[in-house]
């Protein structure tokens, strides 16, 4: 009996065909009249392992720019990540990284 794992032939794909990986998504906090500024940079050091200067950073980026990008990732993590924050009373949303 032949050993089918010696026996079955490998074919060489026949195109020059690349496989696109899949684009990061970001996590973005927007801006709310609700939450403290010193509640947001907690929840982005607690959630994100953030230092507190650059916690500070994207908080100041949220409250003056009205966003910022906190993370990046895969999809499922990014869907974790923006449940975490929704959690946390931030509104936050993904989107793919177009960069």
């Amino acid at each position: 009996m032949p050993n089918p794992l010696t026996s079955t032939p490998v074919h060489e794909p026949t195109t020059d065909e690349t496989v696109e990986t899949d684009t990061p998504w970001v996590v973005i906090v927007w801006n709310d009249p609700i939450n403290l500024m010193s509640y947001v940079v907690m929840v982005l050091q607690k959630l994100f392992g953030h230092s507190r200067e650059k916690a500070t950073k994207l908080m100041l980026d949220v409250h003056e720019k009205g966003r910022a990008v906190v993370s990046a990732g895969s999809r499922e993590k990014s869907e974790l990540d923006v449940f975490r924050l929704h959690e946390h009373g931030l509104w936050a949303t993904m989107q793919k990284d177009d960069q």
